[in-house]
């Protein structure tokens, strides 16, 4: 690919899209994509499924081991695309340690859409009680971050286009293959 390796992390609660988006987004760029839900250890899905919120002790191996797989991935070359809740500065701070360029797509939505969608899902350990505690930990954004911020009332393709062109706004010169 030439040039420094870029990852582009989708971030919000669970609940707002992020697979759906980042899937998009890695297909259109041919780019490696990663769960970040993939990487908690055992105990962390055991308690989520149990209803029981992350504290951040809980989560700082789950975001080294994201940095790590980001490195890893950079080290062969290749830019990627990973999803990860990112909720706090602080989480997003262990991102950022990855030696690439690193953007946070953070996919926003209303706390009763994404409610009605978590209510939804099937098959996910995330139980829709945690919703609250998720959206009582984000901390937007901050201008000093590298990060655009996405609405997702739209489908997953015109998020993922609209990321594109935020992106291209930039200076990210990400081209779909």
């Amino acid at each position: 690919m030439g040039g420094r390796a870029k990852a582009i992390v989708v971030m919000g609660p669970s609940g707002v899209g992020k697979t759906t988006t980042a899937m998009v987004l890695a297909a259109r760029l041919g780019w490696p994509y990663a769960e970040g839900d993939d990487f908690h250890p055992l105990e962390n899905i055991a308690k989520m499924s149990a209803g029981i919120p992350l504290q951040d002790a809980d989560r700082e191996p789950w975001l080294a081991a994201i940095r790590d797989w980001i490195d890893e991935q950079a080290r062969g070359g290749a830019s990627v695309v990973v999803t990860c809740s990112a909720l706090k500065r602080r989480y997003r701070d262990i991102l950022r340690q990855a030696d690439v360029d690193l953007c946070f797509l953070f996919l926003a939505a209303d706390q009763l859409l994404v409610g009605e969608r978590v209510a939804r899902r099937a098959g996910h350990y995330m139980p829709p009680s945690l919703l609250a505690s998720q959206f009582g930990d984000l901390e937007p954004l901050q201008a000093d971050e590298p990060g655009i911020f996405v609405t997702v009332d739209k489908a997953p393709e015109a998020v993922a286009e609209e990321a594109l062109l935020r992106l291209a706004e930039r200076g990210w010169a990400v081209k779909p293959v």
